[in-house]
């Protein structure tokens, strides 16, 4: 498989706001996501998806956010809602006024193509949250797409498995989506951490992720904006690190904290400062 290119669409972080809540919506400049979600799926019941679609695009239309992508996700395609949704949102898109869509629990292509073929100059974000979606990430995402989120709560249900603090039962898919994601040169975002007052739960699991390779995180409330950002954007000693790193190695065979510099090293340094500059 071709590696491409590393795509523009890199948050640090990926709000999700209900679309049936345009008093929210209208919040989010107060809160400088990088990427912000108008949510007609999850976030909304069945009963109120077509008020929901209604005021959330016409909401998410209305925005005016330098420096924050807006999205809609859409309804999962094969939904009932999924096509209203698309048809919806399409003209937002084209007229520059919403930048993209996600599309959650993506398991196969069709949905996808389905998706660029309404809006085919918008970001696409493809959610990876059930078995099947896992298993056939990598094909997935050989698609026209821009970036991938893993969603670690819809994925164990899926398997009937159970959540726990540590992770270890989704570990081997958020590695999965990771991969894919690296192989098909977009950014990754990681899952959602639900238990919204417990900021070092956050920073730990987000910190796993950015281990993992992952470039952002989900936020499922505002007060985790700012925890995705402290995580996902190196520090003042990371930069200081990795040009020391690369002067070293313009200087030829050398050492920086005891460890030896070689290409490997280069890279990872080369990568940090990249994201600095992002």
């Amino acid at each position: 498989m071709t590696v491409r290119a590393p795509l523009p669409f890199a948050p640090r972080s990926l709000l999700f706001v209900p679309g049936s809540r345009p008093d929210m919506i209208a919040k989010l400049p107060r809160w400088t996501a990088d990427a912000a979600v108008i949510d007609l799926e999850d976030a909304v019941p069945v009963t109120g998806k077509d008020t929901a679609r209604e005021a959330g695009v016409a909401a998410a239309a209305e925005l005016d956010l330098p420096g924050t992508a807006v999205l809609v996700r859409v309804n999962p395609a094969g939904s009932p809602w999924f096509r209203d949704d698309l048809r919806a949102v399409a003209g937002p898109v084209a007229g520059g006024a919403v930048d993209g869509v996600v599309l959650p629990k993506c398991e196969s292509s069709a949905g996808l193509v389905e998706v660029r073929a309404a809006m085919p100059g918008g970001v696409i974000v493809a959610g990876l949250e059930t078995a099947a979606g896992v298993a056939g990430c990598r094909d997935l995402l050989a698609r026209d797409v821009d970036a991938a989120y893993f969603g670690a709560e819809d994925y164990i249900a899926d398997l009937g498995g159970r959540r726990t603090v540590a992770g270890l039962e989704v570990l081997h898919a958020r590695s999965e989506v990771m991969l894919a994601c690296r192989l098909a040169g977009i950014s990754a975002i990681d899952q959602a951490v639900v238990a919204i007052g417990d900021d070092e739960r956050y920073l730990a699991d987000a910190a796993a992720g950015r281990a993992i390779g992952y470039t952002g995180k989900i936020c499922v409330h505002p007060r985790q904006v700012e925890l995705a950002h402290r995580v996902f954007t190196p520090s003042a000693a990371e930069v200081a690190h990795a040009r020391e790193v690369l002067a070293v190695a313009e200087a030829g065979v050398g050492t920086v904290d005891g460890q030896m510099v070689d290409d490997v090293h280069v890279r990872m340094a080369r990568q940090v400062l990249d994201r600095a500059r992002d």
